[in-house]
């Protein structure tokens, strides 16, 4: 694979890498390109899987969880993420629609609308949101834990955005392309 960080081979990866590819295989019945990539530093990888497994338990759906990581994912402009989180959403009950919806920070529902638009000016913004933000995030009915909710998805989203961007990973979901809907490209 042409990538600029090796992608393992699980078949010959060992270690704490290869049990970790072995929970991930077991989890999703296959191995992804971006948890090969991620598999040269066995640190960086639990720490996506942790993270990972601190977002679900969080207040979030899985659903909503993916439309967090579309729109995170079209604002930082991975190609990579936006390719898997479409196959993930579709699985998760999402229109194609809904996902070209939510890459551009938009839903049906006024509500998800708002925590999309905020997680994508977190993302885009670093952080540095403003009051006004924050206020409207909360009159939508949201409160400071969703705030601080909202920064841990933008945070795994972005390591993962991060990745993909530096190794050039190669996508092994149907492809999507970035850019079509960011005001970031």
């Amino acid at each position: 694979m042409s990538t600029r960080i090796k992608t393992l081979n699980p078949d010959t990866t060992t270690g704490k890498s290869k049990e970790l590819f072995d929970l991930v295989n077991k989890k999703l019945g296959f191995i992804p390109n971006l948890i090969k990539v991620f598999g040269n530093s066995p640190a960086t990888l639990q720490t996506y899987l942790s993270l990972g497994e601190l977002t679900a338990s969080g207040n979030f759906s899985n659903k909503f969880r993916e439309q967090l990581a579309l729109a995170i994912a079209e604002e930082n402009n991975c190609n990579y993420c936006l390719s898997a989180h479409t196959a993930i959403g579709k699985m998760n009950g999402l229109s194609e629609a809904e996902i070209n919806s939510n890459r551009k920070g938009d839903a049906l529902d006024k509500k998800v609308k708002t925590a999309l638009q905020f997680a994508q000016s977190v993302t885009k913004k670093r952080g540095n949101v403003t009051s006004e933000e924050i206020i409207a995030f909360k009159e939508a009915g949201y409160d400071d834990g969703d705030v601080l909710e909202i920064i841990l998805n933008v945070v795994a989203n972005t390591l993962t955005n991060y990745v993909n961007h530096v190794a050039e990973t190669e996508i092994d979901f149907p492809k999507v392309e970035a850019g079509k809907y960011s005001v970031n490209v």
